[in-house]
């Protein structure tokens, strides 16, 4: 990270960090894998980089007054008067290799306004309450990278759930190696069992 007295570079270094983590969540996965829901709301990895995808585009983009390039690759406002789940899932003509390409440019747009603009810089966000819609690009850009971290962490159980990857980096589980897991789980039911 960059100089650690330099605000607006460390929380960039937060967001994007916290933007990888949900890129990799799908790493290795099928097509089918990815969009199989594992909640009984229908929560589903492909689901959650789509919403947080979206999320980005557009605090990023519509709040500072700027249109993601592509913007019909994006999830319309509109489309959540029919169906408020629209950014939850990938249609059948999206893929998720198609998804995570989609997130990686909506990462440099995202960026761009970062970069260009102070922390300062006031924004105005459509789709909040009225009179409570003023903000800045420093006040966005904690409450995208708390929006993604919540997602992230979603997306860390229904990965764990599917096939025990754990962990917030590729390189970096952040979990003791070789820990008996299946011991562990059964010490915990043992003691939770106690208040039954």
């Amino acid at each position: 990270m960059a100089d650690p007295g330099d605000v607006k570079a460390a929380l960039h270094h937060y967001l994007k960090e916290t933007r990888e983590a949900l890129i990799w969540k799908l790493d290795g996965l099928s097509e089918r894998d990815a969009r199989l829901p594992r909640t009984a709301t229908g929560n589903n990895l492909l689901g959650a980089l789509k919403h947080c995808l979206n999320v980005e585009a557009g605090y990023f983009g519509l709040a500072f007054g700027r249109e993601f390039p592509t913007p019909e690759d994006l999830v319309p406002m509109s489309a959540f008067d029919e169906d408020p789940q629209a950014d939850w899932y990938a249609r059948e003509d999206e893929t998720k290799d198609g998804l995570i390409d989609l997130y990686r440019r909506v990462g440099v747009f995202a960026d761009q306004t970062i970069d260009e603009l102070p922390l300062h810089a006031p924004g105005h966000v459509p789709w909040w309450q009225p009179g409570k819609q003023a903000t800045t690009l420093y006040q966005i850009i904690i409450h995208v990278t708390c929006d993604l971290a919540r997602h992230a962490g979603h997306m860390d159980v229904m990965r764990e759930q599917h096939d025990t990857v754990i962990g917030r980096r590729r390189d970096s589980a952040s979990v003791p190696d070789g820990y008996d897991w299946p011991a562990y789980v059964s010490r915990l039911t043992k003691l939770a069992d106690r208040f039954d």
